[in-house]
């Protein structure tokens, strides 16, 4: 048995032996051993911006001191009936050195009190100059040192696939720019009011409650139009499609505040039904493209020309329309194919001023003078 124990003690110390000696035993992880340390890769030089970064970056640091955080104070009701003061927030742009800054109706429609804070963190109280609830726009001036006003382009040559930039005050978050492209241009209806947006941008740039009011930029930091409002589909944040309302339309806004105090948008004073070429064969109408109008707003400038709206009852899938009215071709020699290009040419014009209306009747192809009204209502 002795002799047993012996061997066995023999056979682990030989064992020991040959394991210390043909294996490296390290302890990992031990704080100071230098084989366990952290080697890192770093770079060599400072990093070089691709030409698309290095225009995103200039672009922001030009425009960024132009875009304003607003914050409305209005006041609802609890359950109890109660009054309960609560905030609202979106953004806008400076577009002068007096203080005058551009923003959406929505923003300040039901606003007591509204205060402008600036990018170098300044408050400042701001007073309404004009609104204008047709075009979801709305002026408003602050007293205010060492203003950047933005720079303004033309929205009249868009082209879909457009690089475009919105900055503003999503989610309170001051100062954030997303990218994007222009994915369209159409008209659309705003869900607040049912108003029409007409030739609205519609871009896939990030835009989430907050950034309502605040700019959509060219890939120049040039103004193209006002960042209004986002297709939800059930949740109140960006979903890769939202609305700008075209920088021309508020330009027209504008020069109307600015003569009368208030804007004054010019109407045919009619409701219409774009018609492509499949519709018109399907209707039997004489030319391919046009604006079929529904009906006339009694009283308004259509009506008063004679022109007539339609008198029969039809549907297009569900929707009920009405047919029968004068198909507008074109107005003072330019052609009408939708109501976008109604819109356009509305944007030259002041109320009272006259128009030349071609359309057809029947077969039949008139001409009629027609002076301008204003517009009150969602018609053309």
């Amino acid at each position: 048995m002795t002799f047993r124990r012996l061997i066995l003690v023999l056979i682990l110390v030989a064992g020991f032996w040959y394991f210390i000696t043909h294996f490296e035993v390290r302890r990992l992880g031990a704080a100071g051993d230098p084989g366990s340390s952290l080697t890192l890769t770093e770079a060599h030089a400072a990093p070089e911006y691709t030409n698309t970064e290095m225009n995103n970056i200039s672009v922001y640091k030009r425009v960024v001191p132009s875009v304003v955080n607003i914050t409305a104070g209005t006041v609802t009701l609890d359950f109890f009936m109660g009054l309960v003061p609560q905030q609202d927030q979106g953004s806008g742009f400076i577009l002068d050195k007096q203080g005058h800054i551009l923003t959406n109706y929505h923003v300040v429609a039901d606003a007591r009190n509204i205060e402008v804070q600036t990018h170098d963190k300044h408050r400042y109280q701001a007073q309404v100059i004009g609104k204008d609830r047709l075009h979801d726009l709305a002026l408003l001036q602050i007293n205010a040192p060492n203003l950047v006003p933005a720079v303004l382009a033309s929205s009249r040559d868009l082209q879909v696939g457009q690089q475009v930039y919105a900055i503003g005050n999503p989610f309170g978050l001051s100062g954030t720019m997303t990218s994007g492209i222009i994915s369209a241009i159409r008209s659309v209806r705003s869900p607040e009011g049912g108003v029409p947006i007409e030739n609205a941008i519609q871009t896939d740039a990030a835009i989430n409650p907050g950034n309502s009011g605040g700019p959509l930029l060219n890939s120049q930091g040039e103004v193209i139009g006002i960042n209004s409002m986002i297709a939800q589909n059930g949740a109140e944040q960006n979903a890769g499609i939202g609305f700008a309302i075209p920088i021309d339309t508020a330009k027209a806004v504008l020069a109307d505040i600015q003569k009368y105090g208030h804007s004054r948008r010019p109407s045919l004073g009619v409701v219409t039904l774009p018609i492509g070429p499949d519709l018109a064969e399907q209707m039997g109408l004489p030319a391919q493209y046009g604006v079929l109008i529904e009906s006339t707003v009694p009283g308004a400038a259509a009506d008063h020309a004679g022109l007539h709206g339609g008198n029969q009852v039809a549907y297009l899938g569900n929707m009920q329309i009405s047919t029968g009215g004068d198909l507008i071709v074109a107005i003072d020699g330019q052609e009408i194919t939708n109501s976008q290009d109604i819109a356009e040419i509305m944007n030259q014009h002041q109320p009272g001023d006259t128009v030349t209306v071609t359309f057809f009747r029947g077969r039949r192809k008139m001409t009629a003078r027609v002076t301008l009204g204003e517009a009150h209502d969602q018609s053309a």
